[in-house]
């Protein structure tokens, strides 16, 4: 008998761990954001108007608290100390206004952060 990919908990659909994770993810094209008033996020760039400061990451997570590394820009090299981070769940898309930077991510530390648990109280 196969596992069901979803269910359904207080009319709210949950979807299977495992499978969320076999979403394929172009790791060239991991951002890191940051934004005037809405933090720090991270995922897959779909589009970044300049004259807006608009950005619509997919895949995308928020970076709520980070360790292991001194700025954003390490963060975007190096990845975090995930035991001291708090790393939100996915959401399939986001638009961000106001994004202050926009800084490509290396493939080590895309890989590290997509793959982090997610973060719960």
């Amino acid at each position: 008998m196969s596992k069901p990919k979803t269910m359904m908990i207080d009319d709210v659909k949950y979807i299977r761990e495992d499978s969320v994770k076999n979403i394929s993810v172009d790791l060239s094209k991991i951002v890191l954001v940051r934004t005037y008033s809405a933090g720090v996020h991270f995922g897959t760039l779909k589009e970044h108007d300049r004259s807006t400061n608009h950005v619509v990451l997919t895949h995308a997570k928020r970076l709520y608290q980070w360790s292991g590394s001194c700025s954003l820009s390490q963060v975007a090299i190096d990845g975090v100390n995930l035991s001291g981070s708090k790393i939100s769940i996915s959401v399939p898309e986001i638009t961000l206004g106001r994004a202050i930077e926009v800084i490509s991510m290396s493939e080590v530390a895309a890989t590290q952060m997509m793959e982090a648990s997610e973060w719960k109280k």
